[in-house]
């Protein structure tokens, strides 16, 4: 009888967790609402390329490249890419114990005509990470860790944001 009201507790649960609309964070991420995208951003930069990686995963918008950029119903722009490291505490000695890592990244998505879509959005992120003089290159390498990290986050960030803005109809606003 026991494990019987467990297992009608846990089913319950299960139930009420399914109908309050939860789901796990990558489950619907990806699905834009664009036809055709053009990434404004060189080939080689980071955030293009995990963007490319993202929506190609998800399969409904095709990512132009250079040629076809007149085709494009949506165009991402970057408008900012603000990354800094800065000394969040120091010892007696006068040393460094920890840094503060930061990025700032500001973007848009237009149409052809150059009407937004999308308005600025701007995503801010932050890591600390502790200083040992005794260990530079092990610490480098950390930095180098949390960057990536970093970029991982901002580009899910982005692609949850793009998902769920919806996206202006700039043709029934009056032209100012």
């Amino acid at each position: 009888m026991r494990l019987s009201s467990r297992f009608w507790l846990a089913a319950l649960f299960a139930v009420i967790l399914a109908g309050c609309g939860f789901h796990l964070r990558g489950a619907t991420s990806g699905n834009l609402p664009y036809k055709t995208m053009y990434i404004a951003l060189p080939d080689t930069a980071d955030v293009r390329i995990w963007l490319e990686r993202y929506i190609s995963a998800a399969g409904s918008t095709e990512i132009l490249d250079d040629d076809r950029q007149k085709e494009a119903e949506a165009i991402f722009q970057q408008l900012g890419d603000n990354r800094q490291q800065t000394i969040l505490s120091v010892n007696s000695q006068g040393r460094i114990r920890e840094y503060r890592l930061q990025l700032n990244y500001r973007f848009q998505v237009v149409n052809q005509k150059g009407q937004v879509l999308v308005p600025p959005n701007e995503i801010a992120l932050s890591r600390d990470m502790t200083s040992d003089d005794s260990n530079v290159l092990a610490k480098d390498l950390e930095a180098a860790l949390l960057w990536r990290d970093m970029n991982n986050d901002l580009v899910n960030q982005i692609m949850r944001r793009l998902s769920i803005i919806k996206p202006k109809n700039p043709d029934l606003e009056e032209d100012d």
